[in-house]
């Protein structure tokens, strides 16, 4: 009576099959038993599968953490992607840093000097971290994802295969052992029986999983060519980066090589010309490698046809677009031009001039 369609037998006949392995596997350890070894092709191709395996892991781990650096991110990523669900926009560090310089800029007042400055670079900021998020989701795109299709997909069918062969290998190494302590010639008659069934068994077995691993060499080439995507990806990232930060510098206008060391020099070091009515004696001053010599008072100045370096005292806002912003301690080219107020002077720093 078959109340719960329940198959004893082959419950029964399972049970004794595991246990047939088990006993086998014990005694290989224990080397109690002869074990069939697998021909050289198919151990090779075992090794490569396995070391694919291991460095396809290691890669797409690191990659994500070069992507997404937050490991709080990365997890809810994770969990978004277990339940079939898109992860919310969040905005990126970038971003963020480009979203603060913006509104601090705001408050300074678009009119002042690093008013303006911190909102150009904020807007800059901003444009960078849209090309971080191209770049992460593009990456996942191509690169990533076919990766995790190996793991996930190829090399889970391997292991399968893999894993069947050592079953039926064991079955093989059994039945051999069988046979030799065999003694009734009924009883070898059904263990050669046996031993035919298990061998073709495994024989067959050994040629699919061989079929399987021989597709390594073709998942090595399809990586190749996600890996390039990943290099052009980050070519256009860094490309874009590049040229952002470059019209920002033009911008902002190039300062002199020495400006950092002005703002290291003690108040013991002699000040050279500062834009200011109050000027002292004439005096010579190194900053840096850059010798400045100043003349007595304005006027000198003004007469004397050559450009002059000058280091700033006082920050100044510009009022209008014909004049210059300065920041305390920078160093700028001054020059006078026939016609202007007495009082002003013409100043430059890189591609930028003004009163």
């Amino acid at each position: 009576m078959n109340i719960m369609d329940f198959n004893v037998k082959k419950l029964a006949a399972d049970a004794g099959t595991f246990l047939s392995r088990a006993v086998q596997f014990t005694e290989e350890k224990l080397g109690q038993a002869e074990k069939t070894e697998l021909d050289a092709h198919l151990e090779n191709l075992l090794s490569k599968a396995e070391c694919t395996k291991i460095w396809t892991e290691k890669i797409m781990k690191q990659t994500e953490v070069l992507l997404q650096p937050n490991p709080n991110a990365r997890i809810e990523e994770f969990v978004y992607e277990k339940l079939d669900r898109k992860a919310p926009s969040r905005i990126n560090n970038p971003e963020l840093l480009g979203q603060y310089m913006i509104d601090a800029g705001t408050e300074f007042g678009p009119g002042t000097a690093y008013g303006n400055a911190l909102i150009k670079c904020g807007e800059t900021q901003k444009r960078i971290g849209t090309a971080d998020r191209e770049l992460i989701q593009t990456s996942a795109l191509n690169f990533l994802t076919p990766l995790r299709n190996f793991i996930e997909g190829d090399y889970k069918t391997i292991a399968k295969e893999r894993k069947l062969l050592q079953n039926k290998r064991l079955d093989l190494d059994a039945a051999k052992t069988r046979l030799k302590k065999a003694k009734a010639a009924e009883t070898k008659s059904s263990s050669e029986q046996e031993l035919r069934i298990t061998q073709s068994e495994f024989d067959r077995q050994a040629e699919i999983t061989r079929l399987l691993l021989e597709g390594i060499s073709s998942t090595h080439a399809h990586h190749l060519r996600c890996l390039n995507d990943f290099v052009e990806a980050q070519m256009t990232y860094y490309a874009q980066c590049y040229q952002y930060m470059l019209d920002l510098q033009k911008q902002l206008g190039s300062f002199p090589s020495n400006y950092l060391s002005n703002n290291n020099q003690t108040s013991g070091t002699p000040v050279p010309y500062a834009l200011s009515n109050a000027i002292g004696p004439s005096a010579q001053a190194s900053t840096g490698s850059l010798v400045i010599t100043c003349p007595s008072n304005l006027n000198d100045l003004k007469e004397s046809s050559n450009n002059r370096k000058a280091r700033v005292l006082y920050d100044y806002d510009a009022a209008n677009s014909t004049e210059l912003s300065l920041l305390a301690d920078e160093v700028i080219t001054v020059f006078s031009v026939v016609g202007m107020d007495s009082d002003w002077l013409m100043g430059e720093r890189g591609n930028q001039k003004g009163k």
